[in-house]
């Protein structure tokens, strides 16, 4: 019998007075903290109830939409995909295919799939979609062949889904079951089969290489955890080739890659130090007290250590926060002989005896993010239900009092997950050191004029390069804040509009007296008439209030107007984010095209006659590479 804990009665108790749907914010911390067993009838009770019902009580909660296909069942994937997004705050609406669909789904795009238009798309793959296949008996060759044809096959599908799908593709690789190899009793031919089964899966995971829009996990780590692959009777009786708990360590990757895919990977990972980054208390042990290596549990920090240094390595930014005095802390990240992290390695350390909730919410105004780009890790189960009650937005990772586990802990649920690692990414730590550095830089005027005048703001607006179409996808999936209109784009997507006639787009890139702060921001648009559509202007949070929006607005405008142009439109629909843009479009001259306002859920509309355009500020040094506007 599977022992209840207080939450999973608390979300019990929510659903005997039929209030999950009311009470759906408090479902998160909820089904985070219930175990496998309550987790399952967590996302049971949930997959019944549907979106719908949650959306009546609170619409602003975010939704994706999935499509659920592929050659055995599919709908047992329905319940735990919607446990976990239900931990991130999300709503699954799911479309679920017929038995053994993906291929006519994915490669008729009159298909309902397509129909759907879904956010992503899961293609779930096993072994029977070769072994269905060969003949009987089989050799190894016959699989080698049979799964040849198979990636021939996915690779095609994918092309048509570049082509005609909208969102992400997820396909992944093929585990096998033990059955097969032990039907062979050569060893020979075992070792042959296993070749084959690996060599044929590392080409599945290459069509990442060559289309866009596809995402292809692969399941060997998923799968080295113990976990049965396979219900030899849910697989004989019901087609389901993955085992209830292999379903639900694959949810939890799909939840990383619909993170991603919505712009809603974290940003941000926060570390305690006490008996989280190094052994011991630093102000009762000092410095030469506390465990870094040179023992079992030394060795264990060290390996978070490292661990955080990689993640950091690919462009997250990591801070600490901790209760203890500064200098002391200091003095360990910059003198201990076996620290793997140092000062530099962290774009901020605010070690004092505040509470944590207050240090992170001063942390995140500094940075100019929200508290939900933020994982906060912590060994003390006080400061983690701290958090967790006083900022429910901040993932929490709850360490323990053994550290050999913190590291498989903190990877868990793949916070961090994005489709690629931009040029971009690697330098963002960097910039954001810098941007911190400006801070403290206006801190010493007194006036915000004085300050942006001789902070000496440059900026670059030109066309998008093909090496900055997967940057401009990047800005719209993630950027949250100076986002207009919220609209996300795949890669293919950003690069369809680039090449479509009368079409724009636009990269924003800037650089100060702190340094280059890369590609910053994005316009895409395109001509109407004799009007040109703004259908989207996005911005980075890193360079708020610098003038650069205006500058860039006003030249866009201009041009359309040297374009020949007699109007300018655009949109700005409103989101849970991107409230403090809602006066962009008017404070720089364009009036609502409905006095009344638009419709609930639809986009405000404004437009602007190119007459009198607002002059850009004279502070911002503007570099202008724009294209024609020609139809």
């Amino acid at each position: 019998m599977v022992e209840k804990t207080d939450d999973d009665d608390t979300l019990r108790s929510l659903h005997e007075r039929g209030r999950v749907a009311a009470e759906y914010p408090r479902v998160r911390a909820l089904v985070g903290a219930a175990d496998a067993a309550g987790r399952r009838w967590a996302g049971n009770l949930l997959a019944r109830i549907g979106p719908d019902a949650v959306l009546a009580e609170h619409p602003d909660t975010p939704v994706v939409s999935v499509a659920f296909t592929g050659h055995s069942t599919v709908s047992g994937l329905v319940a735990p995909v919607t446990a976990e997004l239900a931990r991130h705050g999300l709503l699954l609406r799911p479309h679920v295919s017929d038995f053994d669909g993906y291929v006519f789904d994915l490669s008729d795009t009159g298909s309902e799939l397509y129909a759907a238009k879904p956010d992503a798309v899961v293609c779930l793959l096993d072994a029977s979609v070769v072994f269905d296949e060969v003949p009987r008996p089989w050799r190894p060759d016959d699989v080698a062949r049979v799964f040849d044809e198979k990636l021939r096959l996915l690779d095609g599908l994918a092309g048509v889904f570049d082509g005609a799908g909208r969102g992400t593709l997820v396909l992944n690789t093929l585990p096998l079951p033990r059955e097969w190899p032990a039907q062979l009793v050569a060893l020979r031919d075992r070792a042959r089969l296993g070749a084959v089964w690996r060599e044929a899966n590392a080409r599945l995971l290459r069509l990442m290489d060559g289309h866009p829009s596809l995402t292809v996990l692969d399941l060997d780590p998923l799968l080295g955890a113990d976990l049965p692959l396979r219900d030899d009777r849910l697989g004989v009786y019901t087609h389901t080739e993955l085992s209830p708990q292999a379903q639900a360590a694959y949810a939890g990757e799909l939840a990383g890659v619909f993170r991603a895919a919505t712009g809603r990977s974290k940003k941000v990972l926060i570390l305690d130090l006490d008996n989280t980054v190094w052994g011991g208390v630093l102000g009762d042990d000092g410095i030469e007290g506390i465990e870094v290596s040179g023992s079992y549990r030394g060795e264990a920090f060290r390996r978070l250590q490292h661990t955080a240094r990689q993640i950091v390595s690919q462009g997250v930014l990591l801070a600490a926060v901790s209760k203890n005095d500064l200098e002391p802390v200091r003095e360990v990240l910059g003198r201990h002989p076996d620290m793997t992290l140092r000062e530099d390695d962290f774009v901020r350390v605010v070690a004092n005896w505040r509470p944590k909730h207050d240090n992170l919410r001063e942390l995140a105004a500094d940075l100019n993010l929200g508290v939900d780009s933020f994982v906060f890790a912590d060994d003390s189960p006080y400061e983690c239900g701290l958090v967790t009650r006083e900022l429910p937005d901040v993932a929490v990772v709850a360490l323990d009092d053994e550290p050999a586990l913190h590291v498989e802990k903190l990877l868990r649920d793949g916070w961090f997950t994005v489709r690629d690692v931009t040029a971009d990414d690697l330098k963002r730590p960097e910039r954001y050191r810098e941007e911190l550095d400006r801070k403290d830089f206006l801190d010493s005027f007194s006036s915000l004029d004085a300050y942006l005048r001789e902070l000496d703001v440059q900026v670059r607006f030109a066309d998008a390069s093909p090496d900055e179409v997967a940057r401009v996808s990047q800005l719209t999936l993630r950027t949250n804040q100076f986002n207009l209109t919220t609209e996300r784009l795949q890669e293919a997507e950003v690069a369809e509009r680039a090449a479509a006639p009368g079409s724009l787009v636009l990269t924003v890139r800037s650089a100060d007296r702190f340094g280059d702060n890369g590609v910053v921001g994005a316009v895409l648009a395109h001509r109407d008439g004799d009007a040109l559509v703004i259908d989207n202007f996005l911005l980075s949070c890193r360079v708020f209030a610098r003038g650069i929006e205006q500058a860039c607005l006003s030249a866009l405008l201009a041009h359309a107007r040297e374009q020949g142009l007699s109007a300018a439109r655009a949109g700005y629909r409103p989101s849970a984010k991107n409230g403090k843009v809602r006066d962009f479009y008017p404070a720089n001259g364009f009036v609502p095209v409905d006095p009344d306002g638009a419709p609930d859920g639809s986009p405000v509309l404004f437009r602007h006659d190119l007459a009198d355009i607002t002059a850009p500020p004279e502070h911002v040094r503007l570099t202008l590479s724009l294209g024609g506007l020609h139809q």
